[in-house]
């Protein structure tokens, strides 16, 4: 393959194959980092600073739920929590094509600062460029964010007892609890019902929002190995990425798996797996066997009434497997990509 395709930018197996051949032999850190590039989690550590950065290309900008503002503050508020960081800043940048209209980018800032104040972040510094109509789709954000290590952060990996000081990817072990913090497959099946000729359903809506607070709630119960969002690829694609990282094997079933009537319906109709289809509102979650209740009781009681306890970690096979509700085992294997391009 030759020539960049979507499927370079889509999350899944070819964009990791993309980044592990051409990018990160060129990249590598030349400084001790507590996580860093080649680690591949969602955000770089030095000296206990989290940094993370996210480029927004969603089409279309306005989705039922939310648009590209709130997605961008979200995704780079969320990438810091995720793995063990308190987030305090952003940056903001935009990229904006001659001739977009003033009131839809007026909106969009406006959705932006809303944004800010919900996850209590401050935008303090950014950047505007605008290039000639026609060689751009109207809008590119990109967000950075910086955060410092989460206070109730070492309380929790002390307790834990695992190799990292932070929530990353190979942190999980033989008989963990795999959580998903409610419906998952919302956001992917939101943009794709707002595209032009798909308007399948109104009723399905994004859950894009920010989640450190959710996280905070989390952390002070203890116990948690690792977190995640599952944006591009969806489910599927976190899980094979624990799974590969930490060297062991994870089994799911798809009774506990909480997807909305709608969404379902329609990925049906489509021919779509909700597990392979984007988030950007929901988190999984890699707990000790003994706090699992605990952090699910604290995350329903949070607001997240559809979170469950979907699955566990074993040491019996190196894959990701579901239990299905017919009674059988198969194998779900790492997305090649999101199926529904240009989400985020």
């Amino acid at each position: 393959m030759d020539n960049i395709t979507l499927f370079h930018g889509a999350g899944g197996s070819i964009t990791y194959r993309f980044i592990k051949d051409h990018i990160l032999p060129l990249l590598n850190p030349y400084l001790k980092f507590d996580v860093s590039l080649i680690d591949l989690d969602d955000a770089g550590i030095y000296n206990d600073i989290v940094f993370s950065t996210d480029s927004y290309t969603v089409k279309p900008l306005f989705f039922n739920g939310g648009d590209i503002g709130r997605l961008s503050i979200a995704g780079t508020v969320n990438d810091i929590s995720v793995i063990g960081g308190k987030p305090i800043a952003l940056s903001l940048s935009l990229i904006i094509e001659e001739g977009f209209m003033i009131d839809e980018l007026d909106k969009i800032l406006r959705s932006i600062e809303y944004t800010c104040k919900e996850a209590e972040v401050d935008i303090i510094t950014g950047d505007t460029k605008v290039v000639e109509k026609g060689l751009l789709d109207k809008l590119i954000i990109n967000t950075s964010g910086i955060g410092i290590r989460h206070p109730l952060l070492d309380a929790n990996i002390r307790y834990l007892n695992r190799g990292s000081r932070w929530l990353v990817d190979s942190n999980l072990r033989e008989g963990d609890k795999i959580i998903i913090s409610g419906t998952i497959a919302d956001h992917g099946m939101a943009i794709l019902s707002s595209r032009e000729g798909y308007e399948f359903s109104t009723s399905i809506k994004s859950d894009v929002m920010p989640l450190n607070k959710l996280i905070d709630r989390i952390l002070e119960v203890g116990g948690v190995a690792s977190i995640n969002d599952p944006t591009r690829g969806g489910v599927a694609n976190l899980l094979n990425e624990w799974s590969e990282k930490s060297g062991v094997g994870i089994i799911i079933y798809e009774e506990k798996i909480p997807i909305n009537e709608s969404v379902k319906a329609a990925a049906s109709f489509l021919g779509l797996d909700p597990l392979e289809i984007g988030n950007e509102g929901k988190i999984c979650l890699a707990v000790m066997d003994e706090k699992a209740n605990e952090i699910l009781d604290a995350i329903r009681e949070y607001g997240f009434k559809d979170a469950e306890i979907i699955g566990e970690v074993t040491d019996q096979f190196k894959a990701v497997a579901m239990k299905t509700i017919v009674g059988g085992t198969r194998i779900i294997p790492k997305p090649i990509g999101d199926p529904v391009p240009r989400i985020c």
